[in-house]
């Protein structure tokens, strides 16, 4: 890649970080993808996909595999701390997950694809809405239009702090655990703070469960089958007045798992205890999800494809033997596909995911995009060994 190609993509990626979008309010995020990508002439390109989705579908010259690659149009609802001249520019929202690089390299396939049509099969370029909060690539394969562009072959990356500048990485098998928020919200009798007697308090509920709900899980175990973590978040009990004994309490954990079977029961053991507390207080109790993450598995086949491709480019790539504990929706694409997702080093000083100072490291935007243009090289131009995508 040219300095100057580089540069205009630098330039790109900051304009998306500038104006980023909670999850289901992409709408000005999307129009600009739209536009972006109308610029190269797509053979088709869908609006509105599962909310605010886009996809650009560029069709090859022959039959073939259709070969999609995800990024997601969403920020965080976090207030950046930066004094960069293209921080955020929406109050109480950032991108500080790195989706505007991850769009910036996806949105780079399109010029090359522009240039050259892939000799067989088909590139869908998919960018889905809310990612943040497990509901969009959902809504996208919901959408009835997905099905017209159903991919052979998914793939995708993201970024990660703590892995060195550029170095990449794999997780064969699963890649992400499960995850999901659970509320529980259980109702007494308020009362007179001097007669709590009078009133039905869940006090000593929610410290009953605060315990053991936590001690269902098995933190320090391997991530392996039989990992569980729950972490309890929020917790509330009545309101912030001395003159009221409380008569409603709530308790947020979200629960982490490497297998969806495994989050099933553990789902199983928070509901029945959850119940037999409630009982044994004479309380009533009702529970809720939020931010559901299904398991995400890289498929075999697929994970070879990236490994082979990383190394033509000259990038050896890293096998892990677990997953990351941290949630992806992505693996929704792979029920009806087969799908992959690896690691970008964003470096070892590079602050955390969410964290208000993060910032999307723009020298790495070349990685991912000669990664994923090997890919179709690989698939969609086989014969073609000696021309590259420009």
């Amino acid at each position: 890649m040219t300095p100057d190609h580089l540069a205009r993509l630098t330039k790109l990626r900051q304009h998306l970080h500038s104006f980023p979008e909670v999850s289901g309010f992409e709408k000005k995020t999307s129009h600009y993808v739209t536009d972006y990508l109308s610029k190269y002439h797509p053979d088709k390109l869908i609006t509105q996909l599962g909310g605010h989705g886009v996809a650009g579908v560029f069709e090859g010259k022959a039959q073939g595999p259709t070969v999609l690659f995800r990024a997601e149009l969403d920020g965080l609802p976090i207030p950046e701390q930066s004094d960069k001249p293209y921080s955020s520019q929406h109050d109480g929202c950032g991108h500080l997950c790195g989706h505007d690089g991850h769009m910036t390299m996806v949105l780079a396939l399109a010029e090359a694809l522009a240039e050259n049509r892939p000799e067989s099969g088909r590139v869908v370029l998919l960018f889905q809405p809310a990612e943040e909060t497990g509901q969009g690539a959902t809504a996208v394969v919901a959408d009835p239009r997905f099905h017209e562009i159903a991919p052979d072959y998914a793939f995708s990356l993201h970024n990660v702090p703590g892995l060195a500048s550029g170095k990449t990485a794999l997780s064969v098998g699963p890649a992400n655990c499960a995850s999901r928020g659970v509320k529980i919200t259980l109702n007494g009798r308020t009362s007179h703070a001097a007669a709590p007697q009078d009133g039905l308090s869940p006090a000593r509920a929610i410290s009953q469960l605060m315990s053991e709900l936590v001690a269902l899980g098995n933190e320090s175990a391997p991530l392996n089958e039989d990992y569980a973590l729950v972490t309890l978040t929020h917790v509330q009990l009545g309101e912030p007045t001395f003159g009221v004994a409380p008569g409603v309490g709530t308790l947020w954990v979200t629960l982490r798992t490497v297998s969806d079977a495994r989050m099933a029961r553990l789902v199983s053991n928070v509901e029945q205890r959850m119940i037999e507390v409630a009982q044994a207080e004479e309380l009533t109790v009702t529970l809720n999800f939020d931010d559901v993450f299904a398991a995400c598995d890289n498929n075999i086949d697929a994970s070879d494809i990236l490994k082979r491709a990383s190394f033509t480019v000259g990038y050896d790539m890293d096998l892990w033997d677990a997953p990351q504990r941290w949630s992806e929706d992505f693996g929704v694409f792979g029920q009806g596909a087969k799908s992959a997702m690896f690691w970008l080093g964003s470096g070892e000083t590079q602050p955390q995911l969410h964290n208000p100072d993060y910032d999307f490291p723009d020298e790495i935007l070349p990685v991912g995009i000669t990664i994923f243009r090997q890919i179709i090289q690989d698939l969609l131009n086989p014969g073609d060994a000696g021309t590259h995508l420009p």
